[in-house]
């Protein structure tokens, strides 16, 4: 395969969701490769099927014990005080059935997407259905059970010694998984521009989280005040990314384009447009190409307005 761009995506992917009225719905997923379709967005780029995570390749960031405990929680064959030790089987993480099965496919997507970049094939690669950024080492937390950026940036770590990875996250809660986990290594640059976390899940994303030891100064946040509009975030977005993606200077963009700092949004406070998420990736699509020679990887992320805002947002 060659060419610019590829998509990762099969319907084994829109298995992660928790059923009932739960704000996290993968059907988001499918309405927003429907519009694209539609529009005649999908021509030319290729799908490309993938396969689930190894737990080699979960364990890169979380503990074995965690995911062996999400192993037993899909097939029923965990206690609940048990979940609850891992923040599973709560009203944000509830279980489902084969849930560990459905996760690992959603970071075998992007572990997918990276390879095909990371070989040459294509130059970007997108798993919409990724974007999972608050699984923590040992817990579930914010309807993501697996971190799969974190295991994506570990695998082309351990791959690619000395590689350099910035991770620009935007949706409107803080990236706060994928900043712990590489909070001390120089090699990682994670920004995140979310609503400040005075007013939104995690409460976390301060501009004093600036890194530790080594990797300080290489954690990046711009906490944003409820109501926050197109023209403030985008003006903030291009003082601030551009600048500091060309200091880091990365060998590979990995970016998290959550769409859930929108007006619409039920869950949050922002007052951003279907604007913003044109002007994001544009910018990200340039500084790939100026940067790293055009190795970007996209995910997707939160969204809640599953009608009106994802598909248009992710188009």
């Amino acid at each position: 395969m060659s060419g610019r761009a590829a998509i990762v995506h099969d319907l084994a992917l829109e298995d992660y969701g928790f059923g009932g009225d739960h704000p996290f719905n993968p059907l988001r997923v499918r309405l927003a490769l429907e519009l694209c379709e539609a529009l005649g967005l999908l021509e030319d780029y290729p799908f490309v099927s993938s396969e689930p995570a190894t737990d080699e390749d979960l364990t890169t960031v979380h503990s074995l014990t965690y995911v062996r405990m999400v192993q037993k929680a899909g097939r029923a064959a965990a206690d609940l005080s048990d979940l609850l030790q891992y923040s599973n089987g709560t009203p944000d993480n509830p279980i489902f059935p084969d849930m560990h099965e459905a996760c690992a496919r959603v970071v075998g997507g992007v572990l997918a997407a990276c390879r095909l970049v990371m070989e040459g094939n294509v130059d970007h690669a997108m798993c919409i259905s990724g974007g999972l950024h608050h699984a923590l080492r040992s817990a579930a937390s914010g309807f993501c059970v697996y971190n799969d950026a974190g295991v994506a940036i570990a695998r082309l770590k351990q791959d690619n010694p000395g590689i350099r990875i910035a991770y620009v996250d935007t949706d409107a809660h803080h990236g706060d998984g994928v900043q712990w986990m590489f909070y001390d290594d120089p090699e990682v640059l994670t920004v995140s521009m979310h609503e400040s976390g005075r007013y939104l899940f995690p409460g976390t994303g301060g501009v004093d989280e600036r890194g530790r030891n080594g990797g300080l100064g290489y954690s990046v946040n711009v906490p944003l005040q409820p109501y926050t509009d197109d023209r403030s975030w985008i003006s903030c977005f291009d003082a601030v990314v551009p600048e500091v993606l060309r200091a880091f200077g990365p060998d590979l963009i990995l970016t998290q384009n959550g769409c859930d700092g929108h007006a619409l949004d039920p869950l949050t406070h922002l007052s951003a447009t279907t604007r913003l998420y044109e002007h994001v990736p544009r910018r990200m699509h340039d500084l790939a190409h100026e940067l790293c020679g055009g190795r970007w990887v996209a995910t997707g992320g939160g969204g809640y307005d599953i009608w009106r805002v994802v598909p248009r947002a992710w188009t």
